[in-house]
């Protein structure tokens, strides 16, 4: 399977450590299968940090060597998905608040800290938190959280 990723930079060598805490499914290497969305999401990078150009790299991921890693699938917007979301996008720590080496799932929309805060704050109901981090146009994500994973990837 071939997927893509999106920065502001091409990717050599992968590094976890660089990846920013809050994310949807943790701190860690996320690619898409599709490839518009990766190029959306270099154009996102460029736009926040204010440097480089937006660049995709390719990978190729070999789905049959993953037996001996934990992995999470979600397929679709449910309320299991969301509070996975809830708890990652909170946890701003260097230790994962998960088991998992690889998660496969929907993309919550960009506006998902304004969301947080208002389920935090009591103004809007789980249900309507869920229906509100749908994205525009659903598209999956793919998270490598460990070294293990990120092994799975090659770089094309």
């Amino acid at each position: 399977m071939i997927l893509y990723h999106g920065s502001n930079i091409e990717i050599g060598e992968i590094l976890l450590a660089k990846g920013r805490h809050g994310k949807d499914f943790g701190r860690g290497f996320y690619l898409s299968a599709d490839y518009r969305q990766a190029v959306r999401m270099a154009e996102n990078v460029v736009r926040r940090e204010g440097a480089g150009v937006p660049c995709v790299t390719r990978f190729e991921f070999d789905e049959s060597r993953t037996c001996n890693l934990a992995i999470k699938r979600f397929d679709g917007y449910t309320e299991e998905w969301a509070r996975f979301v809830l708890d990652n996008r909170r946890n701003y720590t260097d230790r994962p608040s998960h088991p998992y080496d690889i998660v496969i799932g929907p993309i919550a929309n960009d506006a998902v800290g304004v969301q947080i805060r208002l389920l935090s704050r009591g103004f809007i109901t789980f249900d309507k938190f869920i229906e509100n981090l749908k994205f525009t146009t659903p598209t999956v994500q793919y998270f490598f959280g460990t070294e293990q994973a990120v092994k799975l990837l090659k770089k094309l």
